[in-house]
């Protein structure tokens, strides 16, 4: 994996994949060292982040390493029109490893092309977000004790849910059977069930919840995202069409886990919060050990 830049979760094999999670555990027993010392990681956010920045930051920060770069682009060149091209090539020559998150599908493969350094791809458009899908990974790991032959729920939008997109190539290494619950105007892209119809996997479509967690042992939660939509009318109509309600958990299966990439608007309860079923802000915590793994990783320094 050394120098090897992660733009799509196919970026990585599915032996890399149980590598980083392998490693993602290890940290968490030991994420405070001084492995980064000297290494320079830059964290380019062309749209706004809280957890995979702040991750990403205290995944180098405890590992010895120094952060540079912006969470917003007014106060860079890019304000005054200086191509990606440029940006990238130009923090190449101050950091060993570039994160980028940038609202445009397919930019980070661009980066990773013209970038000196390798890229990380923190989500492009409604693309990929892998760095999501290795935590993911890690935690359906940690909270099932297999990745093998799971039903995994769906849940929201799964049209622009990049976070669903790689889940679903990641999990489809792993015989998962998934429902995909979204409103018919959200569903999941014909290319990605495609893929599931190559590797002879069952998948159901449905457009109400109803009783669709009863044999599930992973409920993945996503929301509507405003942004993705360029009428809000749109949105409007959709905004609140799926909300995982506390009394929707009962009699669903003792190891089920409710997650969610974050942040959360309204689509998970707060009631469910206190459920031993939620884990969404475990997985989130989870973000600093893979992130730890997956920088160690491509700097060769593991």
């Amino acid at each position: 994996m050394k120098n090897k830049s992660l733009v799509s979760i196919n970026d990585f094999t599915k032996e890399e994949c149980l590598r980083i999670i392998e490693l993602a555990g290890e940290f968490e027993k030991n994420p405070v060292q001084d492995i980064l010392k000297g290494k320079v990681v830059a964290t380019l956010f062309f749209e706004p982040s809280t957890r995979t920045r702040l991750s990403f930051e205290s995944a180098v920060n405890k590992l010895g390493g120094r952060i540079i770069g912006f969470s917003e682009t007014a106060s860079t060149s890019v304000s005054k029109g200086e191509s990606l091209k440029d940006t990238i090539k130009t923090v190449a020559n101050y950091s060993d490893l570039i994160v980028m998150r940038h609202p445009i599908e397919g930019s980070a493969r661009y980066a990773s092309e013209v970038s000196m350094v390798p890229v990380v791809n923190a989500g492009d458009g409604a693309n990929q977000h892998p760095t999501q899908t290795l935590l993911d990974l890690f935690s359906i790991k940690k909270t099932q004790g297999t990745l093998e032959n799971l039903n995994i729920c769906m849940v929201g939008d799964l049209k622009y849910g990049r976070t669903v997109h790689s889940l679903l190539i990641a999990m489809s290494d792993f015989n998962a059977t998934f429902n995909f619950i979204s409103p018919k105007t959200l569903q999941m892209p014909s290319e990605y069930k495609k893929l599931l119809d190559e590797k002879g996997l069952k998948y159901y479509e449905h457009e109400e919840i109803h009783d669709t967690f009863k044999h599930a042992d992973i409920v993945y939660v996503t929301r509507v995202q405003k942004e993705r939509f360029s009428d809000p009318i749109d949105y409007e109509k959709v905004k609140n069409a799926f909300i995982v309600k506390n009394k929707m958990l009962e009699g669903t299966k003792p190891n089920l886990k409710v997650m969610h990439p974050l942040p959360r608007v309204n689509e998970i309860d707060t009631d469910v919060d206190d459920n031993e079923k939620a884990y969404y802000f475990q997985q989130a915590k989870n973000g600093v050990y893979t992130r730890q793994a997956i920088v160690a990783s491509i700097l060769g320094l593991i």
